[in-house]
């Protein structure tokens, strides 16, 4: 029964969601934390944070990763087919159709008009995310730091989280 409650409940949210794995974080921590309770929020967020130190796709990388907390290995194969069920079927229908429809103004303008939310639910995770996240001052200044780093271009986004981890250490170790 846990393995039929999974795949639906990421068919639902790889269906549902638009944008991508940052976009889905909110729909995946409402379904996974408020409806379903299998994860606490700070379970949550180590979560998400792994799913985005390794290969892939941040939404499959947690489909696969509370799969597995959940359910184990079948946890995890189920989630992650549930979360691509969705775009794999739509892709497999669009891929044969895009050409009829490419020069379609309604659909530009409905992708165009989806755009902006995009934002609101990458935001809409910060929040959610930085309530748990930011514990104390420690963790503003490893914020603040990472944020300059990343937003100067200076170095690489992985270089990045080996660096917050660093500084994990230092501030919480000793």
């Amino acid at each position: 029964m846990i393995l039929i409650k999974l795949f639906l409940a990421f068919l639902k949210i790889g269906t549902f969601s638009f944008g991508g794995g940052y976009a889905m974080i909110p729909f995946i921590q409402k379904e996974i934390i408020d409806n379903n309770g299998w994860l606490t929020v700070n379970n949550f967020m180590d979560i998400i944070g792994i799913s985005q130190m390794t290969p892939g796709p941040v939404a499959i990388n947690s489909a696969t990763f509370v799969g597995f907390k959940v359910a184990g290995v079948m946890g995890s194969l189920f989630a992650t087919i549930g979360v691509m069920t969705t775009s794999f079927v739509l892709v497999s229908i669009v891929s044969r159709t895009l050409n009829k429809f490419k020069d379609s103004t309604v659909l530009k303008a409905a992708l165009l008009g989806m755009r902006p939310i995009l934002i609101a639910l990458i935001l809409q995770a910060f929040f959610n995310l930085a309530k748990e996240a930011y514990i104390d001052i420690k963790s503003v200044v490893i914020t603040l730091i990472i944020s300059g780093m990343l937003l100067s271009k200076k170095i690489h986004p992985i270089i990045s989280i080996v660096f917050s981890g660093i500084l994990g250490i230092i501030f919480w170790s000793f």
